[in-house]
């Protein structure tokens, strides 16, 4: 997502909350979720947040809907820009999700994917070894290889030609996992077409910034700074220095 955003926004002021004491979010209960969540949107607001992206498939699939009118700023979730991507982006309507089994068991991917083309065939599944293997550091091992072979199998199996990475750790797999399902499928990374509708979403309210004054950039993690400097420099290919640890609800 960050990298999305530095692409994509680069004049905008980013306020980046890693809720590295929490993660996984993939196996919590959605009444989990959703307070996590009610803990970050009223702190990114106080900070002085013009709008939040939930860069998080779990969160966008289960506390996105329950909360997105509760606050008086713009939400964009990863679910709804994903399924739009993967649905233009397919000619046979056959479409495959991989994600957190939280956001799998919700339903979210696959009802709107349903919605916006009733005749579409999703295959989703879960693949909770993913995050572990890619903040190890095992993003092209004969490990990690084997693991998304076995996850993607059923994909195959039901000829899908786009697949949705519903986490946004996978695009770190993305080399690999279009070596495992070959050039005729389309990959589909939702933190693009996110970031691509808070862009547009910016222009229309006359609030994106344009001037080339370098963009600001704050790290706030809720869990161990040294480890998120070094895992988050590791995964966005460039240093990541000056994060502060914060409490939260």
């Amino acid at each position: 997502m960050l990298r999305q955003m530095i692409k994509q926004l680069a004049h905008e002021d980013v306020i980046y909350l890693a809720d590295t004491a929490r993660v996984p979010y993939g196996g919590r209960s959605p009444g989990e979720i959703i307070k996590i969540n009610q803990g970050i949107i009223p702190y990114l607001i106080k900070q002085g947040a013009k709008m939040v992206i939930m860069a998080c498939g779990t969160s966008s699939a289960i506390a996105y809907p329950v909360l997105k009118d509760d606050y008086p700023i713009e939400m964009i979730n990863l679910i709804d820009p994903g399924s739009r991507a993967a649905v233009n982006a397919s000619k046979t309507g056959k479409i495959g999700v991989i994600a957190t089994m939280g956001t799998v068991n919700s339903q979210a991917f696959q009802n709107k994917i349903k919605e916006l083309n009733k005749d579409a065939q999703v295959q989703a599944v879960g693949c909770p070894l993913f995050v572990p293997l890619i903040e190890g550091g095992f993003i092209d091992s004969e490990e990690t290889r084997r693991v998304a072979k076995e996850y993607l199998k059923p994909m195959l199996e039901a000829k899908i030609d786009t697949l949705i990475l519903g986490c946004t750790h996978y695009p770190h797999l993305s080399k690999l996992l279009q070596d495992i399902v070959g050039p005729s499928v389309t990959l589909v990374d939702p933190a693009e077409e996110a970031v691509a509708d808070t862009k547009r979403l910016l222009k229309k309210s006359k609030t994106l910034k344009t001037k080339d004054a370098p963009a600001k950039y704050e790290y706030l993690v809720t869990g161990s700074v040294p480890q998120f400097q070094d895992l988050g420099s590791r995964l966005l290919g460039k240093p990541i220095v000056g994060a502060k640890q914060v409490t939260l609800p």
